[in-house]
């Protein structure tokens, strides 16, 4: 584990939750924009929601939430859907504190070591 990680306890990670939620909610927002923005400027040629400037702009607010994230030391696993991972221990063990987009609080973990496919209901 590099030194500059960040390990959160459990209660640190929930405490994180409800900005956690809003920044997703902004950022599945904008992720939709920028996908419509893109497909009718692809498509058409022209859009509602702008022109090159415009889906310029969505993609720096886009990457200034998930800098966010990362300034937390909360890691992104993916966008589409959104994956977040809180680095941590249980009972000694490297794991990832896992929240999946949709979901609306911290409920889920997985053995660093395994990624997604081994996650679990936090006890």
């Amino acid at each position: 584990m590099a030194t500059s990680e960040r390990e959160f306890t459990l209660a640190e990670a929930r405490a994180l939750m409800p900005e956690v939620l809003s920044k997703a909610d902004e950022i599945v927002r904008l992720r939709a924009d920028l996908a419509e923005l893109a497909h009718e400027l692809n498509t058409e040629g022209s859009s509602p929601f702008g022109g090159i400037p415009e889906a310029k702009a969505y993609e720096a607010r886009l990457e200034e939430h998930l800098a966010w994230f990362g300034e937390q030391g909360i890691e992104v696993k993916g966008l589409a859907p959104l994956l977040i991972d809180f680095p941590a221990r249980i009972d000694g063990r490297s794991v990832r504190l896992c929240w999946l987009e949709g979901d609306r609080e911290l409920a889920w973990y997985h053995l660093s070591e395994l990624g997604f496919i081994g996650r679990r209901p936090l006890s």
